[in-house]
């Protein structure tokens, strides 16, 4: 009787909120616990145990939610019980439509959780049902002033660098992108979504198994890098793989690698004073081959342990890997044997897109912009738009005590380029 009950009850449920289902698993009481900060990204195929558990350790106990727009509890039981991580519960919503993803009871729950998952699907609904609405800002202030651990995985990972293929006009073959980077196919959102540390400016792609992907992938990258004028950076990861990173923006990479041939790619365009392709136009096969180093690539193992890494504080330092050269002439995908770029050690004009920092990010009370060279304008704005009246200057702490937390956007320009920088004040 009481699982007719159950069942009976679940039925209303779906019936009165066809916005979203929810699947709970364990308490229902919420807990607030020493969670850590974290991202991880699958490939896409089954996941990895060993980065689960990293994953869940992040959330120190407390209340794990997974979002999807498809499927149902697959995540219930794998994450409460069979992976051995003592947490309070997971919560499970399908969302359906926008109505649902800010319903104000989901969205209260996405606040009160130590841990969020991105399951796997369609990654446009992801953006239709997330983007400019109150579940973005829900998870951006979860990821930059709760500070929680974020993860996901096929499409869940596809959306969770700041550029992103959205699927808009659904999957995209490399050959149609290398033979017209401006297709429609060829969807990207550039910095209007997620704001997650260490991944501004970087492109995801998962499913990489299929080395079609690399093709696709390498076009991101031109479209951003001649979009935004600035150099551009990806991570994508084979099908059983995943990408953990730390607080310290160290990326650790999990696999059964000598038994499959598992790997995570770290890609970005050359740090050389001409970065750009040297053709990227509408109905004109793509061109960046810049002496057959246009984009460099750090190629990972990834093991059972995690033990293999590639820091993403300097894109240049890492373990258990090696360099490789990507280009593309004409429309032709190329790679062969390349070495570290050592961008680091460039020199100032060399290294242009590197000359601008603000931190720390997310901030209290002060934000310091460190800056090689002369502004020419530097303008600060809130999320609505509007410019905020305050003293900015470059090498010293700008006082923000008069502005509440949020969002901001920080412009800066100087002779040569310009960069726009988001901020999360706590």
């Amino acid at each position: 009787m009481k699982k007719i009950t159950t069942l009976f009850l679940l039925s209303i449920q779906c019936l009165f909120a066809q916005n979203y289902v929810e699947y709970h698993t364990g308490s229902t009481t919420d807990v607030s616990t020493n969670q850590q900060p974290g991202v991880c990204m699958m490939g896409g195929a089954t996941e990895h145990d060993e980065a689960m558990k990293w994953f869940l350790n992040k959330a120190d106990g407390g209340d794990v939610v997974v979002l999807r727009a498809s499927g149902s509890d697959g995540y219930n039981d794998y994450f409460y019980t069979d992976l051995g991580i003592t947490i309070n519960s997971v919560t499970t919503f399908v969302i359906n439509n926008v109505a649902g993803a800010t319903d104000p009871y989901v969205l209260q729950r996405v606040a009160n959780a130590e841990a969020i998952w991105f399951a796997g699907g369609d990654q446009y609904n992801y953006v239709s049902y997330f983007k400019d609405n109150a579940m973005e800002d829900a998870l951006n202030n979860f990821i930059n002033v709760k500070q929680g651990v974020i993860g996901g995985t096929s499409a869940g990972m596809a959306i969770l660098g700041s550029t992103y293929f959205s699927a808009q006009y659904g999957t995209l073959e490399s050959n149609v992108a290398l033979s017209n980077p401006y297709h429609p196919r060829v969807a990207l959102g550039y910095n209007d979504f997620l704001n997650i540390p260490f991944l501004n400016n970087v492109i995801t792609d998962t499913h990489y198994d299929n080395p079609d992907r690399r093709g696709r992938h390498s076009v991101f990258l031109a479209r951003f890098s001649k979009d935004n004028a600035m150099r551009s950076f990806g991570i994508a990861c084979n099908e059983y793989v995943a990408v953990c990173v730390a607080a310290d923006g160290k990326a650790y990479v999990y696999g059964d690698y000598p038994n499959y041939q598992e790997f995570a790619y770290f890609l970005q365009a050359n740090c050389v004073e001409d970065y750009q392709p040297e053709t990227c136009e509408a109905f004109t096969p793509l061109d960046w081959n810049r002496g057959g180093e246009a984009i460099k690539v750090y190629k990972i193992p990834g093991t059972m342990t995690g033990i293999n890494y590639f820091d993403l504080t300097d894109w240049e330092t890492g373990s258990g890997g090696d360099w490789q050269n990507w280009s593309v002439s004409n429309g032709t995908f190329a790679t062969a044997a390349g070495i570290n770029p050592q961008c680091g050690a460039l020199s100032i004009s060399d290294n242009e897109v590197f000359k601008a920092e603000v931190y720390p990010n997310p901030f209290s009370d002060t934000f310091y912009i460190s800056l090689q060279g002369q502004a020419k304008d530097i303008k600060l704005y809130n999320i609505l738009g509007s410019e905020i009246n305050i003293k900015l200057e470059v090498n010293k702490n700008i006082n923000t005590t008069t502005l509440s937390s949020g969002l901001y956007i920080l412009k800066l320009k100087t002779e040569t380029s310009e960069q726009t920088f988001k901020l999360i004040k706590r």
